[in-house]
């Protein structure tokens, strides 16, 4: 499965084609290539958003000098079994044909899925 990291940024579709960090301790933002990995404390971002960037008052951003690229799409194997996932959790799917019987949830339980609520101990 082919993907391309998108812009972290809300509401933003575009192709990620820089990453923010920030070094708190200088006071400052980093604006630079987009990293060859994910990491939890960066911000991948397209272009229009890496240009536009500003920083807290007292802030100093610093940006990488040049174009971005667009990166090539990856196959990143965790982000396939990511997607792999999202489309298994669906709702608007219908259930696989299941190989248990088909009997009915015993009373007190309720079922969604592969998941079932049991009644609480006391």
């Amino acid at each position: 499965m082919r993907s391309v990291r998108k812009c972290s940024r809300t509401g933003c579709l575009e192709p990620a084609v820089a990453t923010l960090t920030y070094a708190y301790s200088d006071s400052t933002a980093v604006v630079g290539p987009l990293a060859t990995a994910s990491e939890p404390h960066s911000y991948d971002l397209c272009e229009a958003h890496a240009l536009r960037l500003t920083a807290p008052k007292g802030w100093e951003v610093v940006r990488h000098e040049g174009e971005f690229a667009v990166p090539e799409p990856s196959s990143d194997e965790l982000t396939a079994l990511a997607e792999a996932v999202r489309e298994a959790g669906r709702y608007d799917r219908p259930a696989p044909p299941s190989s248990e019987s088909p009997e009915q949830p015993r009373k007190g339980q309720g079922r969604r899925g592969h998941l079932r609520v049991l009644p609480g101990r006391a």
